[in-house]
């Protein structure tokens, strides 16, 4: 598993109906009626290669995941996203890439504190990889264990991570703060930024990795060198800080 999968799917062609999420591409196709997006799921299955693939069907809304961890994307998932698409397309069914986003709680430990079996346990998740927990069904969201830098104080212990498509991000940001958010931190920007309620819980809005910022392109924004942007420009949750080292406004 490496960064070449993801980042080589965002850079094919022909997958425009596909976000890339922490959880990997999904694609949202809408149809009239849950009776349609049945038919639709029916005939996706029979393409060659879905194994492990996650359907899931709301109404006339048919959501489908090719992987469930970023990581695990690979160059084959190009070709069976566009399949998809295109089985899509034959029974008339319109991409929503609006409708696509990913929940995930990350749970902040130090590194000898990491418990990722006691969530798997008191969830009935199971393990997608070794810092994670996953729902069996599909439904609920990851947890992932994020390792605190033992040197720093531990101020939030868990905080939500919401990821959706790149031209969504904004929309998003705009309704967490007319609805009394605020922005904590957004150095991580345009990949992701911290928001807060007014009790201080935090919520990372990423854009990442779906409109991941290339080292190259960030240093010609922000004139700095490409070295030292690309942890902050395509790694998740770069901003995501639980610890908390910006002083609430």
């Amino acid at each position: 598993m490496s960064e070449q999968g993801w980042q080589g799917f965002l850079a094919a062609e022909n997958v425009d109906d596909w976000v890339v999420l922490h959880g990997g591409a999904t694609a949202a196709f809408r149809v009239p009626s849950l009776v349609e997006a049945a038919q639709l799921a029916q005939a996706m299955a029979e393409i060659a290669g879905l194994d492990g693939t996650l359907m899931t069907l709301n109404g006339g809304l048919l959501t489908v995941r090719l992987t469930r961890d970023v990581w695990q994307l690979e160059e084959r998932h190009v070709e069976l996203a566009r399949a998809v698409s295109a089985v899509a397309r034959g029974h008339r069914a319109v991409a929503d890439r609006g409708a696509v986003q990913e929940v995930q709680l990350a749970v902040a430990a130090r590194p000898d504190a990491i418990d990722v079996g006691f969530w798997r346990a008191v969830l009935g998740y199971g393990e997608m990889a070794d810092d994670n927990a996953v729902d069996p069904l599909g439904h609920g969201s990851t947890v992932w264990m994020q390792e605190l830098d033992p040197a720093k104080p531990l101020r939030h212990a868990m905080h939500v991570d919401v990821s959706v498509a790149r031209e969504q991000v904004e929309q998003r940001m705009t309704a967490a703060l007319a609805a009394g958010g605020r922005i904590v931190d957004d150095s991580g920007a345009p990949s992701s930024w911290i928001l807060a309620d007014r009790a201080g819980n935090r919520v990372c809005v990423c854009a990442w990795p779906d409109g991941a910022v290339s080292p190259e392109a960030a240093a010609q924004a922000d004139g700095t060198d490409g070295a030292a942007r690309q942890d902050g420009a395509v790694g998740p949750d770069a901003a995501a800080d639980p610890v908390g080292t910006a002083t609430p406004a």
